[in-house]
């Protein structure tokens, strides 16, 4: 188990790194846009990679799906951000660039390798509680002989650990959202921009499961505490709640602000097909 965990912490730290992201987005059938191809786009990437002070611009990849997509891959250091083709028709300019300001927060904050290390302590804790689960069962005859005392609690937490690591990186991860969100808003100085556009990703959305779905088959709410993210109602709320105290400690500042933060980006959206 020792020598598992230390190969699983190799790989991590001089494998990950090496496997390009280029590669991981191409494999998906993702198609790289470059700078000649998309440079209204390029020229907002390097507004906010200049605000969140990265030392290298992130590439731009171009998803050839409808779906409403967009997620990076890669470290702070290499990192490449995709985006579906319906995103890129349905979002307006502020709010494709309030995404981009999202994505650029997960750069800025290193989540994706933070997320690395939950997804390999994950696998882990599932291995070990295989390997636990192998070794009670061998063991079942001296058990049941008398010849071996075990411990009922350590045997509940061997068999429900996979389960409570697996809870717990769902929380990371909708945690590690919300990080995101608010670095967004300071990267663009519009709170409304994101929240519009996280409403209407996530109406095309439920319009699109509908139409997967048959009629009879009823709509189940997921739970909160199984999502990646957040419910985007909560999401919406705090970015609102956002506004409503910049507008109400200091409105002139806020909207001095914004417009300081907004031009600059939007100007380089003016001609974006």
């Amino acid at each position: 188990m020792a020598l598992m965990l230390i190969a699983g912490i190799f790989m991590l730290y001089f494998f990950s790194p090496m496997m390009s992201p280029a590669f991981l987005l191409k494999f998906n059938s993702g198609r790289r846009m470059s700078p000649n191809e998309a440079p209204q786009l390029y020229k907002i990437l390097q507004v906010f990679s200049q605000r969140a002070e990265l030392t290298r611009l992130p590439v731009l990849f171009y998803l050839p799906t409808d779906s409403m997509l967009a997620f990076t891959v890669g470290t702070r250091d290499n990192a490449s951000i995709a985006i579906s083709g319906g995103l890129m028709r349905t979002l307006s300019q502020q709010e494709l660039t309030a995404v981009l300001a999202h994505e650029i927060s997960h750069i800025r904050h290193n989540d994706t390798r933070v997320m690395a290390f939950a997804s390999l302590a994950g696998n882990f804790t599932r291995l070990l509680s295989v390997f636990g689960q192998f070794m009670l069962l061998v063991s079942l005859p001296m058990i049941l002989l008398g010849q071996l005392v075990i411990s009922w609690p350590t045997i509940f937490l061997l068999i429900f650990s996979p389960t409570l690591s697996s809870l717990m990186q769902l929380a990371l991860s909708r945690t590690r959202e919300y990080n995101a969100d608010l670095s967004a808003v300071e990267l663009i100085g519009d709170p409304e921009a994101l929240a519009s556009a996280l409403v209407k990703i996530e109406k095309i959305q439920k319009n699109l499961a509908r139409r997967l779905l048959w009629p009879m088959i009823p709509r189940i709410p997921q739970t909160s505490w199984l999502r990646t993210h957040p419910p985007t109602k909560e999401r919406v709320r705090r970015l609102l709640e956002i506004r409503d105290y910049e507008q109400l400690n200091n409105p002139y500042s806020y909207g001095a602000r914004a417009i300081q933060y907004q031009i600059p980006v939007y100007r380089a959206l003016v001609d974006m097909p």
